[in-house]
Parts: C-alpha cells; structure tokens; sequence
C-alpha cells in the first residue's frame, strides 16, 4: 500500500515543487502585465494631452489670425505680434490651402517644439501669416505629466511586483503544506487529511487539489485493503489443504516422482505461509517482541547457521534492543535473495547498528532500486523462475516493524559512470538507536 501512495505523492510533490519559484513567476508575470498597461496608459495619455494642447494652440492661432486681418484691412498696416505678408518660410502645405482661398492653420514639427502657423489669403492678393511657437507653460504642463506617468507606470511595476510576491506566497505555502501532509499519508499515517492540513477559508484550486489527493488515497487505500483482505482469505483457506497434500506426499513410497511432489508441496506451503505473512506485514499490526541481543554475535552465528560459505565481517559489535525472530527473517531473506540471484562470494559486514548483505552478481533491477520491493517481482532481472519475489517484500515489511531502515544499491567501482555494469548489489539494514514503542515504528522506506 505504501508503494502505491508514494508514487501518488511523488506525482503531487512534483507538481507542489512549483512552489519554490512561483511567488516570483507570479510577481514578473503581474509586474509585466502591469508594465505594458502602464507603458500603453502612458502613451495614450500623452498623445491626447498633446494633441489636445496643439488643437488649443490652433485654434488661439486661428483666433489671433483673424484679429490681425481685421485690424489689417481697417488700418493697412500691420499691428499684431509675429504676423507678416506674404512670408517666404510659410510652409507649402499651408500655402496651398490658402491659395483656395480658405483660412487654415498648421503644425510644423521640426524635431524639438513644434511651429504653430496660421493664414488668411487678404483682399488684395496677398497672404497674411501668423507664427508662434509651442508655449513654455503647454511644454512645462506636458512634461509633469509625463513625469506623473513615469512614476505611475513605476509605482504599478512595484505594486505587482509585490502582490505577485504575496499571491504567489500564499499559494506556495498552501501547496507545501498539503505535500507535507500527503508525505505523511504515504508514510502511514492514515488518519492525516491533506485539505485539513492547507485550512483556509477561502476556497480555491488548491482546495480541490487537496480534496481530489484525499480521494484518491482514500480509493486507493480501500481497494489495497480489500486485496490484502482477499489475499489473506485466499491463503489461509490453502493452508488446510495444501498441509493435507504435504502430508499425503509424505505417505508415497520412495522414489523420485515421490520427491519431485513432495518438493512442489514444500514449494507451495511456503508461498502460501509467505503470502499470510505479507498480509499481516499490509496490516500493520504486527508488534515487535524487543530483546537485548550483540548484533554481530547474533549476525555471525545466524549466517553460519543458513550459509556456511557466506563471509562474515564484524568491524564493530554493538548491543541492540531488537526483535531476534524478525531481525533473522530479515536477514535470512537477504541471503536467500543474493544465493538465488546473485553471485559468490555472499559478504555480510556488521558496522554497529548496521547490517550489509552484498553478493558479486548482476545487481538489483532499476524497478527495484526506483520502487522498492514488489510483491511477486523477483530479483532477477530475466525472471528465471527462480523464487516468487515476496522474499525482499517481508524482508522490507518487517524492517518497518522493527523501526529499521532497509536500503538496496548496486556496488560499482569508485568514480565509475552511472552506466557502468555494476559488480555486484548491497542491501543494507539501519536499526535505529532507540527500540520501537509498543505501538510499532513505520518508517518510510529509503531507496
């Protein structure tokens, strides 16, 4: 079962990662969109500003103009400020429109202030002209605007920038804490509720995120449970019969098709008390029985006992408080697997409170050094046959009940690339420095 929800919350801390630089992402893509609606607002106002005071410009032009043609033809003289006749700088463009016999005024932007121009064609053939420039109090208005919309344009960067920074920031902290609590499911604590564990009152995306993790385990987590219970009825029911088939076996008269069932009906008997062993291990009640014990005198005597020809190494005997029936499971279960696919000599080394088993074969699959140990995967990566894979299954479970940690590796040589064949796997067992509580110790499982 623990297999299965840690692949779901792999998945989900994958996506919760996020969270490191999403405050950020959310604060450059506000600031951004904030930027170029400032920058656009900006323009837009300036632009209008501008024309808006060159059309008032004009029109004063406008004004002036027909003033000083008034006053023109009733004094013949010309008495008005930067009016001329027939002006040889008058642009073309206004020229020609006078030439129509129209009234006009025009812009002439010549890179800097722009020339406002106004003309009226007089009686007597003649064009008169006014011209004046943009004034200082036009080009002073518009430039504090455009310092205003400078700093309004900064101001709203900064703003989103620190609104993305706070959006972004609770959104992470909320997806950290749900993947904290779905580690925490994974790691056996049934009873841990990711959508209780991010609160909040306001419902978002990240609610129902957490609300459809919750399900997931929740129908995960029953359906496994089912399959154990199912598991465990079906071997148990076996186990009457196939005792009486042992036992009928046993009866044959000698000879070797007598052997080859009483071996199979051996075989059999074993898988099914395996799978009853498994399903208690799924259940988590079991409990250790602690006892005082020399862990590499214990170690030595128990490898000598299974495999006479296995090396034992004791570098350092430490006292520890264990369960001796699960820590020789264990143990046993890890020589049975390297003698079955692995290769001599089998080297076992006691460090303390740690145990490592390690063969010279093929090593262990990629499956098994990513996921753990699987029920009925063995360990050979061609599957002759050989075993039924719930060897490392119990080895790993009753590990957890002794509050140990049970890792597997494959040795190769020391600075050899990552694809380089390996010399042989290493399954090593960490017990912990304090003994389990009477009410188990289940840690999650390192790979």
């Amino acid at each position: 079962m623990r297999g299965h929800l840690r692949r779901l919350v792999t998945a989900f801390v994958r996506q919760a990662n996020i969270g490191a630089g999403l405050r950020w992402k959310l604060s450059a893509a506000i600031a951004l969109v904030g930027a170029l609606v400032a920058v656009a607002l900006s323009l837009v106002v300036h632009n209008a500003a501008r024309v808006s005071m060159l059309d008032n410009a004009r029109d004063l032009a406008d004004e002036r103009i027909m003033i000083a043609q008034r006053n023109y033809e009733l004094s013949g003289r010309l008495n008005f400020p930067n009016t001329k006749i027939d002006d040889p700088q008058l642009p073309a463009e206004l020229r020609a429109k006078v030439e129509e016999g129209r009234r006009a005024t025009y812009v002439a932007d010549r890179g800097g202030a722009p020339d406002i121009w106004a003309a009226v064609p007089l009686k007597n053939g003649h064009v008169m002209s006014l011209h004046s420039g943009f004034t200082d109090r036009s080009s002073d208005i518009l430039k504090d605007l455009d310092q205003a919309l400078w700093i309004g344009s900064v101001a709203t960067v900064i703003g989103g920038c620190a609104l993305g920074v706070l959006i972004g920031g609770h959104l992470s902290r909320r997806l950290r804490k749900a993947a904290t609590a779905a580690n925490r499911v994974a790691g056996g604590e049934t009873g841990v509720r990711v959508r209780d564990a991010i609160g909040g009152v306001v419902r978002d995306e990240t609610d129902d995120l957490a609300s459809a993790v919750d399900a997931m385990a929740d129908a995960l987590r029953q359906r496994l449970e089912a399959e154990r219970r199912v598991t465990a009825d079906i071997a148990h029911e076996l186990r009457t019969p196939v005792t009486g088939l042992l036992t009928a076996a046993e009866l044959l008269p000698p000879g070797r098709p007598t052997e080859l069932v009483q071996d199979r009906a051996r075989a059999m008997r074993t898988l099914v008390e395996d799978v009853l062993e498994v399903a208690r291990l799924d259940s988590a009640s079991e409990r250790a029985e602690l006892q005082d014990i020399l862990l590499g005198e214990f170690v030595a005597r128990r490898v000598a006992a299974k495999d006479p020809d296995a090396v034992v190494r004791v570098i350092h005997e430490s006292e520890v408080t264990t369960d001796p029936r699960r820590l020789e499971r264990v143990l046993f279960n890890l020589l049975a697997n390297a003698a079955r696919h692995g290769a001599p000599p089998i080297e076992v080394t006691v460090e303390g409170r740690v145990v490592r088993v390690r063969d010279h074969g093929p090593g262990f699959p990629e499956e098994l050094l990513a996921e753990g140990p699987s029920r009925f995967r063995t360990g050979s990566a061609d599957r002759a046959g050989r075993g039924h894979g719930l060897g490392l299954t119990i080895a790993a479970g009753q590990a957890r009940v002794l509050g140990a940690r049970l890792t597997f590796r494959n040795v190769r040589p020391p600075g050899a690339p990552p694809d380089t064949p390996p010399e042989g796997a290493a399954a090593v067992l960490w017990l912990p420095e304090h003994a389990p509580t009477n009410t188990g110790s289940y840690p999650v499982l390192g790979q």
